[in-house]
């Protein structure tokens, strides 16, 4: 008989392998690697993200770690930026090229007359004799495929090219406008030959699970993630959700019980764990969900209390006093405004370390 798990052991059991059970001793490179990647569609996330999860964690960390190329923020999962070590990123940058291949569908007219195979080794080529920006790139297609919508020979660049960002000495890793390099000159390997997907379900169950063929499909955006966890079946244990829906897990991940302590903890603007499956119960009520977006598809910031997102958070550093605003779904209890006061001050004395003054305000009308 299949066991059945409860909304809340899901919820512990991503909690406890996405590092929010408790901070890890570790190291930048090896939380990412454990997290399967972090989104980093901005580059301040990742830092914030880090900083939640890891012990002791500072900024020169993780600038450390993507100046000696342990990491790198590239294009991946549903073809978004994300931070991923190197060796993840050669491992599965190939699994991840037929979904890329499918996003270039929303260019529409703008493709017409582009030959990608002109402008893919057009674009490697200039971007091997140095890195470029996004700018600089698309104005040197244009002058040898005049007749091409530039956007157009952009995003398919980004799509088609694997590229990494380079980053710099900015106070979060990247300027505004990055410089991007092909991936084999700056790692000094070419990505996998073929498509290691088996080994990349097995990744996202280890950093996400127990998870759905829909979950991992919502998480990585290809299609080919149920056919390959039925491959992995015999290696796998099989559980069902409240609705009777089959969750795929390892055989040895965590799986703490429901009522093990989950401490409050923020969450940063575009965290892989509010969008890594498509039924996000685990981690935030179906009727809160609208909230995590914008009208511009920012995935918002938010907090957690008793290992649930309760609401969004906000910073403002004016005349050297740091603010941190609360904007809770529901009216939170005084037990949890106390947890999140104290964590919050601790989250802006890490992102505002010169503020004179620091505050936690909560915003009740949200």
């Amino acid at each position: 008989m299949t066991d059945t798990l409860s909304v809340r052991a899901l919820n512990r059991a991503t909690l406890a392998r996405q590092l929010l059970l408790a901070r890890e001793p570790i190291t930048a490179a090896e939380a990412v690697r454990r997290l399967c990647g972090m989104q980093a569609q901005e580059p301040k996330p990742p830092f914030l993200g880090l900083w939640t999860r890891l012990d002791g964690f500072q900024p020169s960390d993780l600038l450390g770690a993507l100046h000696d190329r342990s990491l790198v923020r590239a294009t991946m999962m549903r073809a978004t930026l994300h931070l991923m070590t190197g060796d993840d990123y050669t491992a599965f940058r190939t699994a991840m090229q037929p979904m890329l291949d499918g996003a270039l569908r929303v260019l529409g007219d703008r493709a017409q007359g582009m030959d990608l195979q002109e402008v893919v080794p057009a674009a490697r080529s200039l971007l091997a004799e140095e890195p470029r920006t996004f700018n600089e790139v698309r104005a040197l297609l244009q002058e040898r495929f005049p007749d091409v919508n530039d956007r157009a020979l952009g995003y398919a660049v980004r799509l088609c090219v694997p590229l990494v960002m380079v980053p710099t000495q900015d106070r979060w890793g990247f300027p505004r406008a990055s410089r991007f390099t092909p991936a084999d000159e700056w790692l000094g390997i070419a990505p996998a030959a073929e498509p290691r997907i088996d080994e990349l379900m097995l990744r996202y169950l280890a950093a996400y699970g127990p998870a759905s063929a829909a979950d991992a499909q919502t998480w990585s955006g290809l299609s080919a993630c149920g056919e390959a966890l039925d491959r992995l079946r015999p290696r796998l244990r099989v559980f069902a959700d409240d609705k009777g829906r089959e969750l795929f897990d390892l055989p040895d991940a965590p799986r703490p019980a429901e009522d093990v302590p989950a401490p409050a903890r923020f969450l940063p603007e575009f965290d892989s764990l509010v969008l890594a499956h498509a039924d996000r119960r685990r981690v935030i009520a179906d009727a809160h969900r609208p909230s995590l977006t914008t009208k511009n598809l920012r995935v918002r910031a938010v907090f957690l209390w008793d290992g649930f997102a309760r609401g969004i958070w906000e910073t403002e550093y004016k005349r050297k006093v740091a603010t941190l605003r609360l904007r809770p779904f529901e009216r939170l209890p005084q037990a949890a405004i106390d947890e999140l006061s104290n964590e919050g001050e601790s989250l802006l004395r890490f992102i505002e370390p010169d503020a004179k003054e620091t505050a936690v305000s909560v915003v009740e009308d949200a």
